[in-house]
């Protein structure tokens, strides 16, 4: 018992700081934008090319990874400004929480800047406990992964507000059923906005795009 009251008391702590990060951005208009999901699902593809597709647009990134700053290096070749966050030092944490990201922004050059996305920590699990602050979550689900993964790791798609189901070139080689991963993630969430894209060829990248800019819009 007394081990969930701890647990509880982290969780309030980190959604009150969630919570005023998410309405001092919301006051300068900048869109936080959280995305989760397994290594190698794309998460770092689809914001490369997000970025590099609308250009009417400024953005930022706060990286996390729990060591290296490989990806950082990678986005920050845009010419945008990256802040980096390694969990390495905290236990090699598998989130990211509110007050890390809170911080992170602080640190970064957000003057001018539009949209924000937070590349969360790689896996399906610990992020979706963590409320960072985001005003979207996105949970990007590649085809490779099967169409089960809603049903096994449900929180994530619970409280997500988008998937984006990534390499969806891959599909025709693949043993998966698109319709059905759709199907098993609105069991979850009946409200989940889905995109099929690929950030290989650019499939679907325009009514994602749309989506972003109309959010950003209506903050």
């Amino acid at each position: 018992m007394e081990k969930i009251k701890v647990l509880e008391k982290i969780l309030s702590a980190n959604d009150r700081i969630a919570e005023n990060l998410r309405r001092e951005l919301k006051e300068k208009r900048i869109l936080l934008v959280n995305i989760m999901g397994s290594p190698g699902c794309g998460k770092t593809s689809v914001i490369e090319r997000t970025i590099k597709e609308m250009k009417d647009l400024k953005f930022g990134v706060i990286e996390g990874d729990i060591e290296t700053t490989m990806d950082s290096e990678r986005l920050s070749s845009l010419g945008i400004p990256v802040s980096q966050i390694n969990t390495g030092p905290f236990g090699g944490d598998c989130h990211l929480e509110s007050a890390w990201v809170s911080g992170a922004f602080e640190k970064l050059n957000s003057e001018g800047l539009n949209i924000v996305f937070i590349e969360n920590i790689g896996n399906l699990v610990c992020p979706a406990e963590f409320d960072t602050g985001a005003h979207v979550n996105v949970v990007v689900l590649s085809t490779p992964e099967g169409e089960d993964k809603p049903l096994k790791y449900p929180l994530m798609f619970r409280t997500s507000h988008v998937m984006l189901i990534n390499k969806i070139d891959l599909a025709v080689y693949l043993d998966v059923r698109v319709e059905k991963m759709k199907e098993n993630a609105r069991k979850i969430n009946p409200g989940l906005v889905v995109f099929e894209i690929s950030a290989k060829t650019g499939e679907g990248f325009s009514a994602w795009e749309e989506f972003l800019r109309d959010r950003w819009k209506n903050l």
